[in-house]
């Protein structure tokens, strides 16, 4: 990465502040770029989902991993709970969906609680042998009494193919025969999986993140408090593959111990530490052991940390910077936060970080764990909130006595409460990675890059003010 006639910046920047030229490039299509990181995380997309409760959750887990990412489930979540996650996820098919499934003896009631869990939006009826018979969706349900079976109100004309079939023949039969749903089945003839049109192709698109056995790759976090050696033997006994030592303040004593401890337990597994902004938090961390740094104070959408404390810096700048000392010990970072546009994961690739972190971005999703809700205007929304809110905060220490619990909760840093409305054109979280893949993939191909370590090498950079980069922006209507 290199700054326009070499010009280095006096102070530092975000990702608004900065843009990339192009430059002189072989690289002919979008599709010959490959996006996998070279952290050891093995992740074949540069995207890992942030370790937040109202974010990262097992239908997340499955659907991002399927398409070559990472979710990282958050410490709050029990190590009991944590197991179960990745037992269900290790499970999941690497190329059809998991259905949503009901009998035809449910209600009408019963799928339109369902059909918002997932993004393609339907429900497969079956008989008691778990044979299909039918689809339900909303508008099959639309005028319909709520307490009608669907057996009366299921699809019965639905596309069934065996489970091997592959995903282009599949996404020609649907195209061929104006199916929106083709039906999984295995060798007994019971449902074992979903596959939309436009999922059959993002499976010829997308290589799924598998572990040596073929299984879908998760990662959890396990904080910095208590033993955490313990629970990193735990959650690496249930599965888990990659394990994050993070806290808000990440250079600190207690994290270079808690790190050290985590090691110590199995030297081959991917550790991640953070956060910090500096080369030397980099360092120190990475000394105590860590193959990748989590770097951002306070950039995200429900993170308060720098209008409360003023702590922080521009997370362009300390990305760079970080994964300049971390380049330099033949590790990694990870850029934690900010990320509002694809611009801004492209930006973060080309300042050095093997991949991107997104919060709140992907709150906004059928997949996140959240309940859809809608608002006034009927429009769907599901709430997010920060990981050190008085929300979340409670949740961790519900089981502290209550002045305990009430004295922690004076101390807040984020937002309790915020809705994130679906995009109706990007309702699902493999929207959004349609949408990012797309702009890093073109941003390579504008610098001439093939890979990822290329595109970081072959990145010119230069600094715009906020009219510039108000001028990028489209326009929805004329002026």
């Amino acid at each position: 990465m290199r700054f326009l006639d070499g010009h280095r910046p006096a102070h530092d920047l975000t990702y608004d502040d900065v843009f990339l030229l192009p430059n002189r490039s072989d690289v002919e299509s979008r599709f010959d770029v490959d996006l996998s990181t070279v952290d050891g995380t093995g992740a074949t997309i540069p995207i890992v989902v942030a370790n937040m409760t109202a974010v990262a959750g097992r239908r997340m887990a499955e659907t991002v991993a399927r398409r070559g990412g990472l979710v990282v489930l958050p410490q709050d979540v029990d190590v009991a709970a944590v197991a179960d996650i990745v037992t269900w996820v290790k499970s999941r098919h690497t190329v059809w969906d998991t259905p949503l499934v009901l009998t035809g003896g449910d209600a009408v009631a019963d799928a339109l609680n369902l059909v918002g869990k997932r993004a393609h939006g339907a429900v497969v009826v079956v008989d008691e042998d778990g044979k299909p018979v039918g689809v339900v969706d909303e508008a099959a349900c639309a005028g319909v009494d709520r307490f009608a079976r669907l057996a009366d109100v299921a699809e019965p004309a639905v596309v069934t193919v065996p489970l091997n079939t592959p995903p282009r023949e599949v996404f020609e039969r649907l195209h061929d025969h104006g199916g929106r749903l083709a039906l999984g089945i295995d060798e007994n003839g019971r449902l074992a999986g979903v596959l939309t049109e436009i999922a059959a192709l993002r499976a010829e698109i997308y290589t799924p993140a598998v572990d040596d056995g073929g299984s879908l790759r998760v990662a959890a976090a396990i904080g910095v408090n208590g033993d955490v050696a313990a629970k990193a033997e735990a959650v690496l006994a249930a599965g888990v593959d990659v394990l994050v030592v993070d806290t808000a303040h990440g250079h600190q004593e207690k994290m270079i111990s808690a790190l050290k401890a985590v090691r110590s337990v199995n030297p081959r597994v991917p550790v991640v530490a953070g956060n910090v902004v500096t080369a030397e938090g980099t360092r120190d961390l990475i000394h105590a052991g860590a193959d990748v740094v989590k770097v951002g104070v306070g950039p995200g959408a429900m993170c308060t940390t720098r209008m409360m404390t003023g702590v922080g810096r521009p997370q362009f700048s300390a990305v760079a910077e970080c994964a300049a000392a971390a380049r330099e010990l033949g590790k990694h970072v990870w850029a934690d936060g900010g990320v509002r546009h694809p611009r801004d994961v492209a930006l973060a690739l080309a300042a050095g970080a093997s991949a991107a972190m997104v919060g709140s971005w992907f709150a906004g999703t059928h997949e996140s764990p959240g309940d859809l809700r809608y608002d006034e205007q009927g429009k769907p929304y599901k709430e997010s909130f920060g990981m050190a809110s008085k929300r979340a905060v409670g949740a961790r220490t519900r089981t502290d006595n209550v002045f305990e619990r009430a004295k922690k909760g004076l101390f807040e840093e984020g937002i309790s409460a915020s809705r994130m409305a679906l995009d109706p054109a990007s309702p699902g979280v493999e929207d959004l990675l349609d949408s990012i893949g797309s702009g890093v993939r073109s941003a390579c191909t504008y610098a001439g890059a093939r890979t990822l370590e290329e595109f970081h090498e072959r990145a010119l950079l230069g600094i715009q003010s906020a009219a510039g980069f108000a001028e990028g922006r489209p326009l929805p209507s004329g002026w």
